[in-house]
C-alpha cells in the first residue's frame, strides 16, 4: 500500500520511517530508549519488514544505534543543535541570498499566506505554547520555500532534513509568545527582502533569524 503526498509516492516504508523520525525528534521517545522491531511493529499496526527498513535508515541518520543489546534512540543532543545552528548560519544565509534572485511570484504567494497563518496563531488568544505546533509547522514550511526557492538542490537536500531534526529544540522555542513574535517580525523581514530580490539584504536577514533563534533556545535551561 501507498499514498499519494506532493504528487510522491509514499510507501509503507516511507510512512514508517517519517512516524519514527517524527516521534523520535518531537521526544516520545528519549534518549537512551530502547526499541526492538516486534514493539515498534505492534505499536504501528504492520508487519517487521517497513519497520526494519525504517529502522536500517534512521541509523544512517544517526538518531537511532544498535548498540549490541537493541536499537538505543540517540535523538538530537543539545550540542547536536548547537552545531546544526552554526551550520546553519553559515549556510542558510547563501541560500537566502540565491532565493532572492530565483523565487517565483507563486512562492511569495505562498509565503505570503504562511506569514498570515503564523500572525493568526501568534495573536490567537490562549495559553503560552498552546499553538506552538502550528507556529513551528509555519516555520517549517516558511524555511523550505526559501530551501526550495535558492535553485541549488545540494542546498535544499541539506538543510531542509537539518531543519526537521531541530523539531523539539524550535517548539520549545516558538513556546514563548516573545519569541514567536520577533520569529514571525524576522520572517516578514526576510519576505520582504525577497520579494525585493535583494540577495544581501536577505542573506543578512536570514543569517540574524538563525542567530537569535539560536539564542533563544540557548536561554531554555532544558529541552
Amino acid at each position: 500500500m501507498a499514498v499519494m503526498r506532493d504528487h510522491r509516492t509514499i510507501s509503507i516504508a516511507d510512512q514508517i520511517f517519517e512516524q519514527l523520525e517524527r516521534d523520535i525528534l518531537t521526544g516520545k521517545y528519549q534518549r537512551g530508549e530502547i526499541l526492538s522491531e516486534m514493539k515498534l511493529s505492534a505499536e504501528l499496526g504492520v508487519s517487521r519488514t517497513p519497520v526494519r527498513e525504517a529502522i536500517r535508515r534512521l541509523e544512517q541518520e544517526h538518531i537511532l544505534r544498535d548498540n549490541g543489546r537493541g536499537i538505543e534512540v540517540i535523538g538530537i543532543s543539545r550540542e547536536d543543535m548547537l552545531d546544526m545552528y552554526e551550520i546553519r548560519v553559515q549556510l542558510e544565509g547563501i541560500a537566502a541570498a540565491r532565493a532572492a534572485t530565483h523565487i517565483s511570484d507563486e512562492q511569495l504567494k505562498e509565503m505570503e499566506e504562511i506569514l498570515e497563518l503564523q500572525r493568526f496563531y501568534i495573536e490567537k488568544k490562549g495559553e503560552p505554547g498552546e499553538f506552538a505546533d502550528d507556529i513551528k509547522d509555519l516555520d517549517s514550511r516558511f524555511h523550505a520555500l526559501i530551501y526550495k526557492s535558492c535553485g541549488s538542490m545540494a542546498y535544499c537536500d541539506t538543510l531542509l532534513p537539518m531543519h526537521r531534526k531541530m523539531t523539539k529544540f524550535r517548539k520549545a522555542s516558538v513556546s514563548k509568545k516573545s519569541r514567536a513574535q520577533h520569529s514571525y517580525q524576522e520572517h516578514v523581514a526576510i519576505y520582504e527582502a525577497l520579494k525585493s530580490h535583494e540577495a544581501e539584504l536577505a542573506r543578512s536577514r536570514t543569517v540574524q533569524h538563525i542567530i537569535n533563534a539560536r539564542d533563544s533556545i540557548k536561554a531554555i535551561p532544558e529541552v
